[in-house]
């Protein structure tokens, strides 16, 4: 694998100019120019690729806000010679990244890029993982394929209903928890520095009842309405339904599902480990690079109705206030996706339904902590993330829940994650 890194310089307003302040001297990535298109948010990086062995290469890209070596700048909206495409060697190569759709942070005085180029088109991580559910219940098997960007029609129903979805995150380091001024903010939310040293794949939408259904062959939600139901997410679903109470209890001594369990079921007919995230993974994918208390980069600004929460899902001011379980959209759950995404494009982790995760409840320390698993063990396994009847400040990115694993309630349900091999 060869690589160049480039460090470039942001000036003028919000994304600024860049400009390439060093290359490598025979680098197979060479000549890395790149500027901000005018009066948008678009960045033009071109480089050359030089290498007699191969026929095509796959490029990747990372960006540090900081010009240091944590690459945590989302960068996958691009097009071009660039993620999910094979490069053939050549001059002139170009990678159009839209900075806008990935990154709502703003730009140090330096930022650092890194672009990776290694032999064969198949080595390209695909930005996306797609399972076909529509055989349902009764299939011996689903068909699972990638994605290499959003589709040019965007999250269709189809994504929410008959097929799941998740997108890659990159491994990184991030302050979990929450700092002692931030409006809300519970005792339990002690910050620490976690590392994640593994990529992974979490769901772009909290799993539906329609998934649900194609993989269990039930509707256990209380919003049952069969007009609505379909891509609202599934409730009403313990830890135990998902991962089974015998073998699926064993986290963090091994990861094993019960075989009737939705995830032995889903596990079965993709012959892919499937599970529910780790707390950490949990939270680092909702942040998505923010340190505030909404992942939109916005703090609240009152603990109960707040408009910045209203923003980014479903929670009691926004519709949420209503019990109508035999009702439309306008009240209870919404449509997965109904609000704006984090800068990785995932959906409803402030809103909706409160969602499990693998852990036992543990006291955070205030030591740095290396791909966390929770307690060894304990009464109450977590849930995170906000949901349709609850106020602003229960729906933070760093606040905390618990229960036991044999739990079912109306607000309460879950997203997939699969840790890449």
């Amino acid at each position: 694998m060869k690589q160049n890194n480039m460090r470039v310089l942001f000036t003028g307003f919000v994304f600024g100019i860049l400009i390439v302040m060093s290359a490598w001297a025979e680098p197979i990535v060479s000549n890395v120019v790149a500027g901000q298109c005018a009066e948008t948010k678009l960045v033009d990086i071109t480089y050359d690729l030089t290498d007699a062995e191969n026929a095509t290469l796959a490029v990747t890209i990372k960006i540090s806000k900081d010009a240091g070596t944590t690459w945590d700048v989302p960068c996958t909206s691009v097009s071009g010679n660039g993620i999910g495409t094979a490069v053939t060697p050549g001059t002139g190569k170009l990678i159009v990244w839209d900075a806008g759709a990935d990154w709502n942070g703003q730009w140090s005085d330096q930022m650092q890029v890194e672009i990776t180029a290694v032999a064969g088109a198949t080595l390209i991580s695909s930005e996306y993982l797609v399972v076909d559910l529509s055989p349902g219940s009764e299939a011996s098997g689903y068909s699972v394929s990638t994605l290499a960007a959003v589709p040019a029609g965007g999250w269709t129903d189809e994504y929410k209903t008959t097929k799941l979805v998740l997108r890659r995150i990159p491994a990184g380091t991030f302050t979990m928890g929450s700092p002692t001024n931030e409006l809300g903010r519970d005792s339990d939310e002690t910050q620490h520095q976690v590392t994640l040293t593994q990529d992974f794949y979490v769901g772009v939408f909290e799993v539906t009842q329609k998934q649900w259904e194609r993989v269990m062959g039930a509707w256990p939600s209380y919003f049952y309405n069969a007009a609505y139901r379909d891509a609202r997410p599934v409730e009403k679903v313990s830890y135990d339904n998902i991962r089974g109470s015998n073998a699926g209890s064993g986290w963090p001594l091994h990861n094993a599902v019960d075989a009737e369990s939705f995830l032995g079921q889903l596990r079965t007919k993709t012959g892919l480990t499937f599970d529910l995230p780790t707390e950490a993974q949990w939270e680092y994918a909702c942040r998505a690079g923010t340190t505030t208390a909404l992942n939109s980069g916005k703090n609240l600004n009152n603990e109960v109705e707040c408009p910045n929460m209203a923003e980014v899902g479903r929670y009691w001011y926004n519709g949420g206030s209503g019990y109508s379980s035999g009702g439309n959209t306008s009240v209870g759950t919404a449509k997965v996706g109904s609000y704006l995404p984090n800068a990785w494009g995932l959906y409803d982790m402030h809103g909706n339904v409160r969602e499990w995760c693998l852990d036992w409840l543990a006291i955070y320390s205030q030591e740095m902590q290396i791909d966390p698993k929770g307690a060894a063990g304990g009464s109450f396994r977590v849930f995170r993330g906000g949901c349709w009847n609850f106020d602003a400040r229960i729906c933070r990115s760093a606040f905390r829940s618990r229960y036991s694993p044999s739990y079912r309630y109306d607000n309460l349900g879950f997203r997939l994650v699969r840790a890449v091999p």
